[in-house]
């Protein structure tokens, strides 16, 4: 097996891509909840079941995407030719979603389904396309682990952005009022996520070829992957991990607005959390070289309960604890997740060899159902958490809301990841075992 050695500058190009798809998805995570109960005007629970629903509903699309990208046959390759077409719809429909109508609030509710809906779904349309081009850009296990460093660095620098524009710009359009301001922001955001989009599509190149899946359909491509036991462990540690951030991301906000008591802190915290995300996928080549995937990814678990719980007691006048902390979750955080992204593309080797099948767009496609299933079970989780303790919008909580506030931004958090660090037990493939595999299907 010849080793594929990717140029920084290829890997850069990839990256790209996830700083495009990172710049709408940490909007979704860290401000639709609050855009829709505090800007939008709709309550919390409503918006919790219209994250779960939709979310789920977008999750049926994975593996039908999953099943069309692997048999797309284009001269620009099976994957990155989505990029080119799908990039200017999903910033359009960005915009779109983020844009309050002057109409009642049952209308209103209904828009937001949909809206949301239509987002989601060209999301999906691109980015397993997008996730699947890293498996095929090269088939060596380490040169895939630096690639997803690259991708996350760079998709958390795309975090770093918004975080912290996001806020400044809705805040540059106060004079059109808040909703207004949220239109315009996202207008200049989501024009940025379509041109990385682009430029990755420039820079990226398919080496792996993809074989004809076509004697199977989609629904077998689909089963087949619960065939795959190393799959299932790392889509239930997925689905685990993806609830956390689902669930503490849509409370940030509020944890900042009311329990620390001080709404002008959420750009420096939101930023400072994206900012060690940055730094954690940076390091987690280097670590991963030198510790193993599965280790590193177990002491990022292990470390995120421990810091979690730090997080949970402490009290609301320790800001500065209260800082450090959150960026230690958030730096072992961004550990786990490329190498999550890694260890998937790895059981792709894993699954051809027991089934004799290569489903690379499949695979991910599956793999972004647990996320969508996750982050759909956490945002909703937070909606349902904030109206169960009598949340009421823009005034002070009670003593009964903030406890709910910390339940859903530290104490369940701290379990999600006990659970997912249990799970993760039961994954084998080292680094010395997929080079056998490899060897095998070779």
């Amino acid at each position: 097996m010849s080793k594929q050695n990717l140029s920084i500058k290829e890997k850069l190009g990839y990256g790209l891509g996830d700083t495009a798809s990172n710049i709408v998805f940490q909007i979704l995570a860290n401000f639709m909840l609050i855009f829709y109960t505090d800007v939008f005007g709709i309550g919390a629970a409503a918006a919790g079941t219209l994250m779960l629903v939709v979310r789920l509903f977008d999750g049926i699309t994975d593996p039908i995407m999953g099943g069309i990208a692997d048999r797309t046959r284009t001269r620009f390759g099976t994957y990155r030719p989505y990029l080119l077409l799908m990039s200017i719809p999903y910033g359009v429909l960005a915009v779109v979603a983020f844009t309050t109508p002057d109409i009642s609030q049952d209308g209103k509710l209904i828009y937001a389904y949909i809206t949301y809906a239509l987002l989601m779904t060209c999301y999906t349309a691109i980015n397993i396309p997008y996730s699947a081009l890293g498996g095929v850009m090269t088939n060596d296990p380490k040169e895939r682990a630096s690639l997803q460093s690259f991708r996350f660095a760079m998709a958390m620098s795309g975090g770093v952005i918004v975080v912290w524009a996001l806020p400044q710009l809705v805040d540059s359009f106060a004079e059109y009022g808040k909703q207004a301001g949220y239109q315009y922001a996202m207008a200049i955001l989501a024009s940025l996520a379509v041109v990385c989009f682009l430029v990755c599509f420039l820079l990226t190149k398919e080496r792996e070829e993809i074989k004809n899946t076509s004697d199977t359909n989609i629904l077998q491509d689909f089963g087949n992957l619960f065939k795959n036991d190393q799959w299932v462990v790392m889509l239930l540690t997925t689905v685990f991990v993806l609830t956390l951030i689902g669930l503490r991301s849509a409370i940030a906000p509020h944890y900042i607005k009311y329990y620390v008591g001080d709404e002008s802190l959420t750009s420096s915290f939101l930023t400072l959390g994206m900012f060690a995300s940055v730094l954690g996928a940076l390091t987690t080549h280097f670590l991963s070289q030198k510790f193993g995937k599965k280790p590193l990814f177990q002491f990022g678990l292990v470390i995120g309960v421990l810091s979690h719980a730090v997080l949970f007691i402490l009290p609301a006048d320790q800001v500065s604890l209260i800082f450090i902390t959150f960026f230690i979750a958030n730096f072992v955080h961004m550990i786990v997740t490329p190498l999550m992204f890694s260890m998937i593309a790895d059981t792709v080797d894993y699954g051809h060899l027991k089934t004799g099948k290569k489903v690379m767009a499949m695979t991910f496609s599956g793999h972004l159902l647990g996320i969508k299933l996750g982050f759909a079970i956490g945002g909703a989780m937070a909606g349902w958490i904030l109206s169960a303790y009598n949340y009421v919008p823009n005034q002070a909580q009670t003593n009964e809301a903030l406890t709910g506030i910390m339940l859903g931004f530290a104490a369940i958090p701290a379990v999600l990841l006990f659970i997912a660090a249990i799970v993760m037990v039961k994954y084998k493939l080292t680094e010395g075992k997929l080079y056998d595999i490899q060897k095998q299907i070779a």
